[in-house]
């Protein structure tokens, strides 16, 4: 059984003033031939915004809420694109004498981005930190447990309740992730025997996605089948294939149905980070807004109590029975990136 001796929060990482917003974007994009005006064109979003991505405060507050929620080792934070640095984490981990830490992750599913870039995020630290660095075992996704489900329908209901009276009953709930090339989805797997999630094509990312927005759709009382599952945030060039539809065509096209209003569920995310503030509460509700369409978005449930008292109870689990809490599950990411020139 580990005796893990510290508790390691992984996250994505966001600038916290202007100066950062190209430095970080830099190491968001590192090695995939992004051109720069097309850094400048996402640097806006922050710029208008302060600079500031919501991410890190809402680290902070998760971390917090996780501690009161029970968590009784010490806790650390690191990310993978910005300060506080992931290296520099398991470095000061192993400073103050850390050996075995558990790693929770601000992303609740299996694939590549999702699962295998934090494994990898770990592997890099430790080695960069050198012997004296603790081992870090990560916990596995976590997309259908209920303290990822409930808040999440909590916010849904409350969500509805924000459209006029008489388009709620016509509402269209719409579930959306980030999208990923088709390769990636495709090489993520199926979900293992025992899910309740079917072994669809797409892969082991897009079927958890499914499962966790049919769960979250039975929870507020409606047909498990009356929901979408759509994407947003491509950042692909056009040549590849990535998953479709997008948000925003999607609405356009429930418009076009007679769909009297939409919520919108970002359901692929744990935090409402620039990626849902700005491509759902800014683009996503102008075009419904244009439409004549009711918009409403629900909030992810990385602060609140209930996703917190889930995260201590997986660090339970995981010192109890590391052998089917944490790792990798089968199948779950063995994409590999292709960069420009063809390098991996």
């Amino acid at each position: 059984m580990p005796a893990y001796d510290a508790f390691l929060l992984l996250s994505f990482g966001g600038p916290e003033g202007p100066d950062d917003v190209m430095p970080f974007l830099e190491n968001v994009t590192r090695g995939r031939g992004v051109p720069r005006e097309r850094l400048s064109g996402v640097a806006e979003h922050y710029y208008a915004r302060g600079g500031v991505s919501p991410i890190n405060g809402q680290c902070r507050e998760m971390l917090a809420a996780i501690k009161a929620a029970g968590l009784d080792l010490p806790a650390y934070w690191g990310n993978r694109n910005w300060a506080p640095f992931a290296e520099d984490t398991v470095r000061r981990m192993a400073d103050d004498g850390i050996e075995r830490a558990v790693a929770f992750v601000t992303s609740a599913y299996s694939s590549y981005s999702a699962c295998r870039q934090y494994l990898d995020d770990i592997d890099r630290a430790v080695a960069a930190v050198g012997p004296r660095a603790p081992r870090i075992d990560k916990i596995r996704p976590y997309f259908g447990n209920p303290g990822f489900i409930e808040p999440f329908a909590d916010s849904t209901r409350a969500a509805l309740e924000t459209l006029p009276a008489g388009q709620r009953d016509g509402a269209r709930l719409v579930f959306t992730a980030h999208s990923v090339p088709a390769g990636m989805a495709a090489a993520s797997g199926s979900p293992s025997a025992g899910t309740a999630a079917p072994a669809i094509a797409g892969g082991r990312y897009e079927a958890e996605l499914r499962q966790a927005s049919a769960l979250i759709t039975e929870r507020i009382g409606r047909s498990s089948a009356g929901f979408d599952l759509v994407w947003q945030s491509r950042s692909g060039p056009p040549s590849v294939p990535w998953l479709e539809p997008d948000v925003c065509d999607h609405i356009r096209a429930l418009a076009k149905g007679g769909v009297p209003a939409v919520v919108v569920v970002p359901v692929g995310f744990v935090s409402d980070h620039m990626e849902v503030v700005h491509d759902l509460d800014t683009e996503a509700r102008e075009v419904a807004e244009s439409l004549g369409m009711g918009f409403a978005r629900a909030a992810a449930p990385g602060s609140t109590p209930r996703f917190a008292k889930m995260a201590v109870d997986l660090v339970a689990a995981a010192a109890a029975d590391p052998g089917t809490a944490v790792g990798c599950p089968e199948d779950c990411c063995r994409y590999i990136p292709r960069r420009p020139g063809g390098a991996a």
